[in-house]
């Protein structure tokens, strides 16, 4: 792992978010030994080559797909710098957290269609956007899962 997907020191955290659990990567091994399980005791064959291949095969698409995920989907919030994927801000550079989007707002927000932070086309699945305005004018959307949490400790740092 780089240096940017790993995580921080626990003490200067404030937000951490690591994309993707190791533990994905043990479900595909997990179903087949239940599939081996099952033929063992319910049929004549059993597929003692096949059901390890495909735990194997299985196992690796995973590995893959956490390994993107820790290092494109991680949310990281410490007192100096918001890393958003392989994209890091200084939180000094940041000037206001913006407030959540709202369904009766009759057009989008600046910042709803502002870039993502991260180096994504767009917000990742399953994250809520955070709008904020930049030192200079510009917005940009960040992103996370707990969006009520990282919006609570971005806005105590900017307003400190």
């Amino acid at each position: 792992m780089t240096e940017a997907t790993e995580p921080r020191d626990a003490s200067e955290l404030l937000f951490h978010e690591p994309g993707a659990r190791w533990r994905t990567v043990a479900i595909g091994p997990v179903f087949c030994a239940v599939a081996l399980i099952v033929e063992l005791v319910t049929g004549p064959v059993v597929h003692w080559i096949a059901l390890p291949v495909l735990a194997i095969v299985l196992a690796g698409f995973a590995y893959v797909m956490v390994i993107a995920a820790r290092r494109h989907v991680s949310v990281e919030l410490t007192r100096t710098v918001l890393r958003q994927g392989t994209e890091e801000l200084d939180v000094s550079d940041i000037e206001a957290v913006l407030p959540p989007a709202m369904d009766t707002w009759d057009e989008p927000q600046r910042w709803e269609t502002a870039r993502v932070l991260g180096e994504l086309a767009n917000t990742p699945r399953g994250r809520t956007d955070i709008g904020l305005r930049l030192r200079g004018g510009t917005f940009v959307r960040a992103w996370a899962k707990d969006a009520d949490r990282l919006r609570t400790n971005l806005g105590e740092l900017v307003g400190a």
